[in-house]
């Protein structure tokens, strides 16, 4: 089993070490470090693990939880392990192929995002949209810019691309909501592949 992990920890030598220690205890392989967060004495990191069977989540986070300091924000599973340049490897078949870009970006995303579903979202109607995804989905107040919404049963990233008239929008339903640098990294990815779209058309 795949799982993600974010951990708050004090941002000081060793600190990162600590964690992989205590996960390394519990059986776990640690296969990606995504620091999202150094602010003010303190680190927000995801990890992403392949989860050995008999440990539970909350097996994990009370074991975590029990280290000076170290507050664990989520865990929630995950189907894919992204590769060593997961961005560009999307851009580079959104290039290849830009007049299906923002198929290719909604597929992509629940991957690079840690989420369940995405869709893109134009005139009320659902464009495009991932494997998992509803065949139709009401968007919230429409968002002059990239936000999360903590809706009822999902976690919400809404990424409006104007040029394009549509919204894109990623979902996850377990874990904790979107961090704000997994906001700005996707709306750079959206943007970028927004660009290379409109060259085709």
């Amino acid at each position: 089993m795949l799982l993600r992990l974010r951990v708050s920890l004090p941002d000081r030598p060793g600190g990162l070490g600590q964690v992989a220690k205590a996960l390394g205890a519990l059986g776990a392989d640690i296969l990606q470090v995504t620091v999202l967060e150094r602010e003010a004495g303190r680190a927000v990191d995801d990890f992403t693990v392949s989860w050995p069977g008999p440990v539970t989540a909350a097996e994990a986070r009370e074991r975590l939880s029990a280290m000076p300091g170290v507050r664990v924000e989520g865990v929630w599973a995950t189907k894919d392990v992204p590769g060593s340049a997961p961005d560009y490897d999307l851009l580079m078949h959104v290039a290849a192929e830009p007049a299906r870009g923002f198929a290719t970006l909604v597929d992509a995303l629940p991957a690079l995002c840690g989420a369940e579903w995405s869709v893109a979202v134009a005139d009320g109607a659902v464009r495009h949209a991932s494997l998992a995804a509803p065949a139709e989905f009401d968007l919230p107040e429409s968002p002059p810019r990239a936000i999360c919404v903590d809706a009822e049963e999902v976690r919400l990233m809404l990424l409006p691309v104007v040029a394009a008239g549509l919204h894109v929008v990623v979902a996850r339903a377990d874990g904790p909501v979107f961090h704000r640098a997994e906001v700005e990294r996707a709306a750079r990815i959206v943007d970028v592949v927004s660009r290379l779209a409109a060259r085709a058309s």
